[in-house]
């Protein structure tokens, strides 16, 4: 997630972006290592299975990058002028969470309804994707090297990998020219106006007029992922399986985009520096000296917290004491984590209805000849009841524009 409080605060959205070109790389360096025979390469030394080097690998650039942001990234610190913040703990801070929660700004709160109804569609993809697509080669296609493969599940990883490298690249591809040929919710604020060569004129204001906003994108995204994923449950080849995944990768890029780069917007609206909230609070950057206190000149390194008298009261029916960029990503953050629940609890359902004993191509049995030719495709039914969400969140974005 985009840190907008360490950033330039005015353009969350070219953030956003930048993040996700990152993240991008991250994910084809990451699917391009699932790829190979990641045993025959090290040997046992970092593990006996192709899951567990890939496990230790990715553990190890998790430690470099939280390093090297740890370093790089300075943060600011909070004061807080009123003294009873002192008495603040865990306690408090998730009564304060779960207070503000429940009285989002509706903008914000459309936003999180948006990106929980999503989320329940795209984890059981970034979960079971790599392996309905290892699945379905070894299910329905079923060649003479796949019988006679002596690690059926590291082939099945390896397959699906490949597919998700696919994936990754479209998504890289999307993080650089999206932003072009999408229109930021910032254009609309711009104060000046743009004048291009006289002959190029009329054909750039033309693009420009055709140019969707990146609300229209985002809904666009939902719809594009539920078309894919309804079709999984009839996939029988890897090919036709491999499109579906790879397709993913335009509403992915656009899903770890514009929900981030909208609540960055709402975030700076509302937290403006000497801009009263809702609840009485205002923010203002101090100097980094105490003698300084009054100096105009704003600090990178001190944020400070004044509460009006009517935050003083503990009965008052304030929406939160808190409205700061942090508390509303981590409730934000809430609305991304919790369809994780929702969708292992379906997948949970599904598994047992459809697959109850182990799938057969897993299961190490003797010759591969009695895979499971017939009947549904577990994974590929959590993939469809994803897509059911996506229609969800298509309808959730497509109403924030109308939530005030």
């Amino acid at each position: 997630m985009p840190k907008f409080d360490s950033g330039h605060s005015t353009n969350p959205e070219a953030a956003t972006w930048i993040c996700l070109g990152m993240v991008a790389v991250g994910h084809l360096i990451g699917y391009g290592a699932g790829t190979m025979d990641l045993v025959k390469i090290f040997g046992k030394t970092l593990g006996d299975s192709q899951f567990k080097q890939l496990t230790v690998i990715a553990a190890a650039a998790l430690l470099i990058a939280v390093g090297i942001t740890s370093y790089a990234v300075e943060e600011r610190v909070l004061i807080s002028a009123r003294d009873s913040d002192s008495k603040s703990g865990a306690v408090k801070m998730v009564a304060q969470i779960f207070k503000t929660t429940l009285h989002l700004p509706n903008r914000i709160q459309a936003i999180c309804w948006a990106q929980f109804w999503a989320w329940i569609g795209w984890f059981p993809f970034l979960f079971y994707s790599p392996t309905w697509v290892g699945e379905t080669y070894f299910r329905y296609s079923n060649p003479a090297a796949a019988q006679a493969s002596t690690d059926t599940l590291g082939d099945i990883g390896r397959i699906g990998s490949l597919s998700l490298v696919i994936f990754s690249i479209i998504t890289f591809a999307g993080s650089i020219i999206l932003p072009w040929i999408v229109k930021s919710p910032e254009d609309e604020k711009r104060g000046f106006t743009p004048r291009p060569p006289p002959m190029l004129a009329s054909f750039i204001k033309a693009v420009n007029a055709s140019k969707p906003d990146l609300l229209t994108a985002w809904t666009i995204s939902h719809l594009i992922f539920a078309a894919a994923m309804s079709l999984a449950p009839f996939v029988r080849s890897l090919r036709f399986a491999t499109i579906l995944v790879s397709v993913c990768g335009i509403p992915w890029a656009l899903a770890c985009w514009a929900p981030f780069a909208f609540m960055g917007i709402e975030i700076n609206r509302l937290t403006a520096p000497n801009t009263i909230l809702a609840n009485g609070s205002s923010y203002r950057r101090l100097s980094t000296t105490a003698d300084d206190f009054d100096s105009p000149t704003p600090s990178p390194t001190l944020l400070r917290l004044n509460h009006l008298d009517r935050d003083l009261d503990d009965d008052a029916t304030d929406s939160s004491t808190g409205e700061t960029a942090g508390i509303y990503l981590g409730i934000l953050n809430l609305f991304t984590t919790l369809p994780q629940f929702v969708g292992t609890f379906i997948s949970m359902i599904v598994f047992t209805l459809l697959e109850p004993g182990k799938s057969p191509e897993l299961a190490g049995e003797e010759g591969q000849e009695g895979l499971k030719q017939g009947g549904p495709n577990a994974i590929g039914v959590c993939l469809f009841i994803g897509a059911l969400s996506a229609i969800g969140a298509a309808y959730a974005t497509s109403r924030i524009k109308h939530a005030g």
